[in-house]
């Protein structure tokens, strides 16, 4: 049990997190990674992996210094791009798979900052379709912020292409009330987890000041970041100072400066933004489902959402009890107030990184990055910003880990293929004409033939 009280939002949170994850995510038993990982079977390489791959006469929006480039042939070797060149001063290799890109904007693929992968133990189809949604809606990286057995295998399966995946960056097991009861214990944890090979250590409410305190000293010295909530008896700005690489969700703030149920002023959000952005930390928002949370959403809209055919008729079901489950104070006050933040947040130029925290209530893996991008752009973000969050400013999160988030040589061939140009309309990224990742080429077809296949499942 909690060794703790905790009557606040936050620890709400954690006490629910079984429960929030509905069906893809309930099982949250104690399983040996040893047992989990033999349930897991290797599904054969991907037959259309072309040695070479060139989109000709295609706009690239590059997301980086070169800006859009008008008429283009980009060719990919394996899973590197290898150039980028005027599509009439471009020789293509004999032999390359050729993808006509006429009237249409290849992009970098989108990076989830906050989502979730099903437990292994759930099986191959659930882990595998849900794994397909975040590709089929052009997601080509997940940071996945719930650790469990088996889940470095499927990192390493997607890496190889055995598994058709996004690229996985992984949090262990998350740090908090009831996983870890001292610093010497939240000490060994940080050391047992980088020794397993997480990427990532992953912060939820319930730990007490020095526990965190120990857990940050030791990743620092062993070289791991850590992110996600920011523990009550911790706060905020221990949290800034302790080189919390990403706080999550918002909820830390709107906490700290008293925004439940009462407006709080520009001008304390724009001292804190500062200080948040003085402190080198990223903020991943996941305003919409957030909203849905805090009961500010509209049942009737949510359920009128197509992409709800995709997940089990029983986790939908499950969610329609839960809208609203941490409201606290008033929803409109809190809901504009966590707007009106990440508004100041994006003007004082702190990292924002587009998370969704999928799958969860009513946010379908892939498919919830439409409702957050909508819920930025109300928040007056810019489509450039939006992009940049999903592209290129994750691409910088995990630059010691690979090169990706741009369209450069030398990158990771994470690839949206689009019918129109996404910085004019964001919806162009509703209906991809492809994805591509780490080089294996997903046709619209193919993505539309395994949506149908997906949700035949999900309704049996």
């Amino acid at each position: 049990m909690f060794r703790k009280h905790i009557m606040s939002i936050k620890s709400a949170i954690w006490a629910s997190t079984c429960t929030l994850l509905g069906v893809l995510l309930a099982s949250c038993q104690d399983v040996s990674t040893s047992q989990a990982e033999k349930t897991v079977s290797k599904a054969p390489a991907p037959s259309n992996i072309s040695s070479v791959t060139a989109f000709i006469n295609v706009d690239v929006l590059t997301m980086n210094e070169q800006g859009l480039l008008s008429d283009q042939t980009v060719t990919v070797s394996g899973d590197r791009i290898i150039s980028i060149a005027s599509a009439e001063k471009t020789n293509l290799p004999e032999g390359a798979e050729i993808i006509e890109g006429q009237g249409k904007y290849l992009m970098p693929g989108f990076g989830e900052m906050h989502g979730h992968i099903p437990p292994l133990s759930q099986g191959d189809q659930a882990v595998n379709d849900t794994l397909f949604l975040y590709l089929s809606n052009g997601v080509t990286t997940v940071r996945g912020m719930l650790g469990t057995p088996g889940q470095l295998q499927l990192r390493e399966e997607a890496k190889s292409g055995v598994r058709l995946s996004p690229n996985l960056y992984l949090a262990g097991p998350s740090f908090n009330g009831n996983s870890v009861s001292s610093p010497q214990q939240a000490t060994e944890l940080v050391n047992s987890q980088v020794k397993e090979g997480w990427d990532l250590l992953k912060v939820h409410p319930g730990l007490t000041g020095p526990e965190y305190e120990a857990m940050a000293s030791r990743a620092y010295v062993l070289g791991i970041t850590f992110g996600g909530h920011v523990p009550e008896e911790v706060g905020l700005i221990t949290a800034l100072d302790s080189g919390q690489r990403t706080l999550d969700h918002l909820d830390g703030y709107i906490s700290y400066l008293g925004g439940f149920d009462k407006v709080i002023p520009d001008a304390d959000m724009r001292d804190i933004a500062r200080k948040t952005k003085a402190a080198g930390v990223g903020v991943v928002p996941t305003s919409a489902l957030w909203k849905t949370l805090i009961g500010a959403a509209d049942i009737n809209q949510l359920n009128s959402f197509d992409e709800l055919k995709y997940m089990p008729k029983r986790t939908v079901e499950n969610w329609q009890s839960r809208i609203g489950f941490l409201k606290q104070g008033n929803p409109e006050i809190h809901e504009s107030n966590r707007q009106r933040l990440l508004t100041i947040l994006a003007e004082e130029g702190v990292e924002i990184l587009f998370g969704t925290d999928a799958p969860q209530l009513w946010s379908v893996p892939g498919f919830s990055i439409h409702h957050e991008i909508e819920a930025m752009q109300a928040a007056g973000l810019t489509p450039e910003q939006i992009l940049v969050s999903g592209t290129s400013a994750v691409g910088a999160y995990f630059e010691t880990f690979d090169a990706f988030g741009t369209v450069s040589p030398n990158g990771r061939a994470d690839l949206i293929l689009l019918n129109e140009n996404p910085l004019e309309n964001l919806d162009a990224l509703k209906s991809p004409a492809g994805v591509m990742v780490r080089g294996q080429w997903i046709s619209k077809g193919e993505i539309d033939q395994k949506l149908r296949e997906i949700a035949v499942r999900t309704q049996e």
